[in-house]
């Protein structure tokens, strides 16, 4: 009994150091031991990786104090935001752990997960504290009459619950997911009569997903796992709200570009169906888990003939897979070599350990193997189909 006792008490000693600096409300300094703890005990964790000789670094670091300390005067729940900062290179694990090669970086993490997309905005403390506030907002909207239900903008994609009351530990799981996914979907609720009407007698509650480019109603696909599991909601909601491969087009290549991450890109004809389905199946069995450093796109290669002839070839060689990282375009040796199990993936490797760019300075690095990846690549071209840099202060500037 006294040793329980006693680790019950260290266990607490523990935590109040842990959250001390969070309680004066000042962005805490994250390690490679206390990170998981914060990470685990946090709905949000808004993160920043920097280094002290970045001046950058130096002009954002009192401003992001400054943030935590106006987020932690407005929230009574201190559980619920975590500011963090990650001296990078002293915590050289974390670094890698979240492929930061520029300084400052602000990452955020929500309920455990990576979200997709870094902050690129302004470095001030209002831009700061706006992002974190709009984060806190609620993203379902209430459907109150068919009416409502049928005026749905159908050009994006959807998951509405339906359900007799919020007060629900069913909604409550539903909300915390939309929270997850607020950038990626757009969430509703029908609730009272009209979300009643909607349900057989033995359900408690009935979740739809409907795609893009459909009304409500239409191409609904009803979600049959366990109301009350988060990780089963959540895997299913993200496979449908972000497909792991999606199609760039000239209509959405901006909005693509603007979420800061590389792109992995398959160029193939139209009228060649297969090699979509390789690519898809070669990025699901050996890039899953870099899907939120990586964005894995099919373009088509008659439409993107510009990005071609910068890699020196023509629709001729298509199909072929090139990884875009806004500096430079490397290709993939061949498209046949995308079946040699973990080929892909090296690739990908090569990009966040530097390789790839390192060749194109220095040289290739000592190789064993037949194949090697050009080493003068050319300029990015998807980087010219970003917003402009303009709308940003200087403050945005990560290089």
């Amino acid at each position: 009994m006294p040793h329980i006792i006693f680790v019950v008490i260290f266990q607490s000693i523990i935590s109040v150091l842990l959250n001390l600096d969070y309680a004066e409300g000042k962005a805490v300094s994250l390690t490679e031991s206390n990170f998981d703890h914060y990470v685990k005990t946090h709905e949000l964790v808004f993160l920043n990786f920097y280094a002290d000789w970045c001046r950058f670094s130096q002009i954002l670091g009192p401003i992001f104090d400054e943030a935590a300390d106006t987020i932690a005067n407005e929230i009574n729940q201190t559980s619920r935001v975590l500011f963090g900062k990650v001296d990078s290179v002293a915590e050289t694990n974390l670094a890698q752990r979240f492929k930061i090669s520029k300084y400052p970086t602000l990452k955020l993490i929500r309920n455990g997960k990576l979200m997709k997309r870094e902050y690129r905005g302004q470095r001030s403390l209002e831009a700061l504290t706006d992002y974190i506030r709009d984060l806190l907002r609620d993203p379902v909207k209430e459907l109150e009459s068919a009416i409502d239900i049928q005026n749905v903008d159908m050009n994006k994609r959807k998951t509405i619950i339906y359900i007799p009351d919020k007060a629900s530990p069913i909604y409550e799981i539903f909300l915390k997911v939309a929270m997850d996914l607020r950038d990626d979907c757009q969430f509703f609720i029908v609730k009272g009569q009209l979300g009643t009407a909607h349900l057989r007698p033995d359900q408690k509650a009935k979740i739809l997903f409907n795609p893009s480019k459909s009304k409500i109603g239409v191409n609904d696909e009803e979600y049959l796992g366990a109301l009350l599991s988060y990780d089963e909601l959540s895997a299913w909601t993200t496979n449908r709200c972000i497909p792991l491969v999606r199609e760039i087009t000239f209509e959405n290549a901006e909005e693509l570009t603007e979420e800061g991450l590389p792109f992995l890109i398959l160029f193939h004809h139209p009228d060649d169906t297969e090699s979509p389905k390789i690519f898809t199946r070669e990025v699901q069995n050996q890039l899953l888990d870099d899907r939120t450093l990586v964005n894995f796109l099919i373009a088509d290669g008659m439409k993107f003939a510009h990005p071609l002839h910068h890699l020196g070839k023509t629709q001729k060689d298509l199909p072929l897979v090139a990884i875009d990282s806004f500096r430079h375009m490397y290709l993939f040796p061949g498209f046949e070599d995308i079946h040699v199990p973990g080929k892909l993936k090296e690739f990908v490797l090569d990009l966040f350990s530097g390789k790839l760019h390192r060749e194109f300075h220095y040289g290739p690095d000592p190789v064993t193997s037949d194949n090697v990846i050009s080493t003068n690549p050319p300029e990015s071209t998807f980087k010219k189909l970003a917003p402009s840099r303009n709308r940003y202060t200087l403050l945005r500037d990560e290089l």
